[in-house]
């Protein structure tokens, strides 16, 4: 019987070539015989766009939500104050087993490359980008579930009522990664070499994702001897540490060929505002040089996403929504001040203007960051919690209404007490850690409306952690020199003025860079988790504000609790300090546990209703 196909015939890709950066975007329009779809190229490609559609992330601008579910930013959407409220996080969270899409995948590389009726180039280029697409599932599965069966032909039950020959047991852990990379040095040699290609395999992203595989698997080698239990005999879950020099190796040379070819750069087009260039850099989709991969986004396409939507400040919102994801304090003071030190925020000072707190900080922290006393589309953000009044004890006036007013001590009127965005403790879409998040805002008029929405992408590899990757390789290799002059590139392009020397290259530093430069990319849960520090940092222990400031810059010190930090205006009539502002650190209403990072949390839990059905299947450790 012939399989059958929805396949999209669009006019576009009739009319131009097969790479067609448009083709991402269009919607299944007809359904065809796998005879059929396999004699044309334009045809088999509108398959392979289905597969590209099916790419898995953890986190994603999609999916807002999962950036709150650890210490990066707070929820501030009543139905998910649960994430701030839960102690341990299940066993099953994460776990993906998406073997229907492996097949799908194998049916099209087997398809494909049986026809007649396509050339020999573009045959070679679709399998190619199949067998890249197959790996990054592949990496997405070995990082979250450990071993598991590698399949790479479409199999297909008998009915003969004996299903053993479709049961296959779980591959090592070790040799998953080595799949994924051999299939990468595969497919590089085959796809082109083109960076103005950011939404289809290259070479440049077999490269990165190689660069990043690696360096999972070599660090899971090198620390996974301090959680001894998080293993299993067979090797499906654990790497022998004497792998780990292997693979770091590998990471550093994909690096440094994608380094060494210059087709990439750091985005750099707005030098002399460098807070603006990193928020830029997500958001330009014109000629940008640091990006390699990236999901996209077209207006009036039907292929739209929501991140601006549902994360405007609320002052200034196109719709009566937005702000959900406010990002942390703990995140916050992760970013040194412009000399290279680390330092709190120095909230005993009164400030003239409402943002020069910030002021001389990594501009990476304004780039991520919408800060109070900033502006959002040209439009102040209005982020302040209340008037404090020094002459009555610090008393607090406010409002729990966004923009709400009262009548301030000898005043015979009513005005506002407090930002149109709050903060408000527990009120849903207020900046309730006294922030929002900027990183892939979309400052275009109308990103904010349900009806418009926005096209900017979703960025998978960029240079930039080429760079952190490498730089990471060359430390756990002993080449601190190379550690730091590879750090130093990305720094310089935040703003520090102080460079990095070799004796400044620790353990600390490596996750340090990672955490303020990936923050919002979906980095944070598998780095904790491929160096065996997630138990450590989330580890179900209540903390305090000052946990969180002695601490800065401890890459395993616990984070199990987010904090904010409020501005207030001074009310003092008659002194100077009138009109004045001030910091107020606090922790949200809405947290109320510490997260707790379990040891059975390395590695997902395989849904026993799998096991049942392969009895080959080991479970996972711990659990």
């Amino acid at each position: 019987m012939k399989k059958i196909f929805f396949v999209t015939i669009a006019a576009s890709l009739l009319m131009t070539a097969c790479n067609d950066k448009k083709f991402l975007t269009n919607e299944p329009t007809s359904i065809l015989t796998s005879d059929q779809v396999y004699s044309s190229p334009e045809l088999a490609l509108s398959v392979l766009a289905t597969l590209y559609n099916g790419y898995v992330d953890q986190q994603t601008i999609t999916n807002w939500a999962e950036f709150t579910n650890f210490d990066e930013a707070f929820p501030s959407e009543a139905g998910n104050y649960w994430r701030v409220q839960q102690i341990n996080y299940p066993y099953n969270w994460w776990s993906l087993w998406n073997y229907d899409y492996i097949r799908n995948i194998n049916l099209f590389i087997e398809n494909c490359q049986a026809s007649t009726k396509i050339d020999d180039a573009d045959k070679a280029q679709f399998v190619a980008e199949a067998r890249f697409l197959r790996a990054a599932n592949y990496f997405e599965l070995v990082k979250r579930m450990g071993g598991v069966p590698i399949i790479t032909e479409p199999l297909t039950y008998d009915y003969s009522g004996d299903p053993s020959y479709l049961q296959h047991p779980r591959a090592k852990e070790s040799e998953v990664y080595d799949f994924v990379l051999s299939e990468l040095d595969t497919a590089k040699n085959i796809l082109p070499d083109n960076p103005s290609i950011q939404d289809r395999a290259t070479k440049g992203v077999c490269l990165a994702m190689e660069s990043r595989a690696a360096l999972y698997a070599a660090s899971i080698a090198k620390y996974g001897a301090s959680t001894p239990t998080v293993s299993l005999s067979g090797g499906e879950v654990g790497i022998p540490a004497s792998r780990a020099a292997g693979y770091y190796q590998k990471s550093r040379d994909a690096a440094l060929e994608l380094i060494k070819d210059g087709k990439y750069s750091l985005y750099m087009k707005h030098p002399d505002d460098l807070a603006t260039n990193f928020a830029a850099l997500f958001y330009d989709k014109s000629n940008n040089p640091e990006v390699i991969f990236a999901q996209n986004f077209k207006l009036k396409s039907g292929t739209v996403e929501s991140w601006t939507l549902n994360n405007q400040p609320r002052a200034t919102a196109e719709e009566a929504q937005g702000g959900r994801i406010n990002p942390s304090l703990n995140l916050a003071l992760k970013y040194e001040k412009l000399n290279g030190t680390y330092a709190s925020f120095n909230t005993d000072s009164d400030y003239t203007n409402e943002g020069d707190i910030f002021a001389n900080r990594d501009a990476r922290l304004a780039g991520t960051f919408i800060l109070p006393g900033s502006q959002f589309k040209g439009q102040d953000v209005d982020i302040w919690a209340g008037y404090i009044l020094p002459n009555d004890g610090n008393k607090i006036i406010t409002s729990g209404s966004f923009g709400g007013q009262a009548q301030l001590p000898g005043k015979s009127f009513k005005e506002q007490v407090v930002g149109f965005s709050g903060p408000i403790d527990g009120l849903e879409f207020s900046a309730q850690t006294g922030f929002y998040v900027r990183k892939f805002m979309d400052p275009a008029t109308g990103s904010g409306q349900i009806g418009t929405q926005s096209e900017v992408w979703w960025i998978r590899y960029r240079y930039a952690e080429v760079l952190l990757n490498i730089a990471e390789d060359e430390f756990d290799l002993g080449n601190d020199d190379s550690a730091a002059l590879f750090l130093n590139q990305v720094r310089a392009r935040a703003g520090i003025t102080t460079p990095l020397t070799a004796s400044d290259i620790t353990f600390d530093r490596i996750v340090h860079e990672r955490r303020v430069e990936l923050a919002f990319e979906g980095h944070e849960l598998f780095d904790n988790k491929r160096w065996r520090i997630a138990d450590k940092v989330w580890n179900g222990q209540q903390i305090s504000a000052q946990d969180l400031i002695n601490n800065i810059g401890k890459a395993s010190a616990p984070n199990t609790m987010i904090y904010g930090m409020w501005p207030y205006k001074i009310y003092q009539p008659g002194s100077p300090n009138d009109g004045k502002w001030i910091y107020k650190i606090v922790k949200p209403i809405k947290v109320t546990a510490a997260h707790s990072f379990q040891l059975g949390n390395y590695y997902s839990q395989i849904d026993q209703g799998i096991i049942s059905n392969n009895p080959k299947i080991v479970k996972n450790p711990n659990q």
